[in-house]
Parts: structure tokens; sequence; C-alpha cells
């Protein structure tokens, strides 16, 4: 197996070579857009929700062109008119922001506007985690049900055959282990307590 020494140099058609100029297009900067209330709302939740940085979100939603043209030929600038914006600064990355311009300079296109769709492109997703995390609350319930009913069998089969007994250490063991999965679920449901601020922030947009 060859084994790279301190002198080894990687050829410049290599994949593993890399330019200060990509370098460079990691680089944050900060850029301030003018946006809908509900659309700034959606990208925070979305980011919470899904467990990502607003910033890695931001960028995935931005950085490729072929994908921002497509929405910029989609796009009509009378969408931009008669809407109630604000200033909000995002970080992002230096290349991302360059291909927003890009974009917005070619197509015509207001590059808020660009943004504001691009972010809008997670309304399915967010529509998809809302109707799972109210699927999960009915379960979550049930599952609470489950749980009183395995604590009547526990406390049936103390009074029945005393705690010491195997069939009392069993329903002790799936009244236990019952309450361990409730209180999971729990933390997934307040992970996604969030959900709820999402639907009506879009439904009052």
């Amino acid at each position: 197996m060859q084994q790279m020494t301190g002198s080894t140099t990687i050829p410049s058609s290599s994949k593993l070579s890399i330019s200060a100029s990509s370098l460079k297009g990691k680089q944050s900067v900060r850029a301030t857009f003018r946006l809908p209330e509900a659309t700034i709302h959606l990208l925070g939740i979305a980011a919470a929700q899904l467990g990502l940085k607003q910033k890695s979100l931001f960028d995935q939603l931005i950085e490729d062109r072929e994908v921002l043209s497509k929405i910029a030929e989609m796009t009509d600038n009378t969408d931009a008119q008669g809407r109630i914006c604000r200033q909000k600064t995002f970080v992002l990355n230096k290349k991302s922001l360059e291909v927003l311009e890009s974009v917005s300079r070619q197509q015509k296109i207001p590059r808020d506007l660009l943004v504001e769709i691009s972010i809008r492109r997670l309304l399915p997703v967010m529509d998809a985690e809302q109707e799972k995390h109210e699927k999960r609350l009915r379960i979550h319930k049930e599952m609470k049900a489950c749980h009183e009913q395995c604590i009547k069998l526990q406390r049936k089969s103390e009074k029945l055959l005393g705690y010491k007994d195997q069939a009392y250490l069993l329903s002790e063991k799936i009244s236990n282990s019952c309450e361990s999965s409730i209180e999971e679920l729990a933390k997934i449901l307040k992970n996604g307590r969030n959900l709820g601020n999402y639907k009506m922030s879009q439904h009052n947009a």
C-alpha cells in the first residue's frame, strides 16, 4: 500500500485537490433581506424541527444555481406587490450569496423574492411534519391509556399472587417498559411543540 509522506504532493487534477476560491466560498457573510414575517418564522421553525442550524438550512435552499434558476423562471414579479415585509439579516456562505445575486441579475428577479420563494419550498415538508406530529400526539394518548391498564394489571397481580411472584414481576416489567416508552415519545413531542406556532403563522400569512 502506498503511503503518503511529508514530501508527497497531490496532482492538481486530483479530486482531492482544493483551490483558494473554493475555500473562500465557504466563508460566512451577512446579508439582509426584506421578507414577510411568516417566511422568516417558517425558516426558524423548520431548522429547529429538522435539527439543523438555520445557516445550514438557508444555504441548502439557495446554493444550487440550477434549482434557483428554475424557481426564478416560475416567479412572477407581481408576487412581491402589496406584501408587508421587514428586514432580516442572515448568515450564509459567500458562494451561496454569489449564486443568489447572479441568478437575480440574470433572471431580473428581486433577490428578496427569490429568497422568499426558496424558503417557502419548506412548506410541504413542514405540512408533513405537522401531520406526523398530530399522529404522534394521538399515539401518545393511547400509550398513556395502555399504561393505566398495565398498572391495574400489576396491582391485580400483586393482590392475587404477591409482589415476589413471577407473574407479578413480569407485569411490573411491562408497566415500567410502557412508562419508559411514553417518556421517550414525550421528548419527541416536546421537540415538535413549535409546529403549532408554524401552522398558526402560515394561516395568518
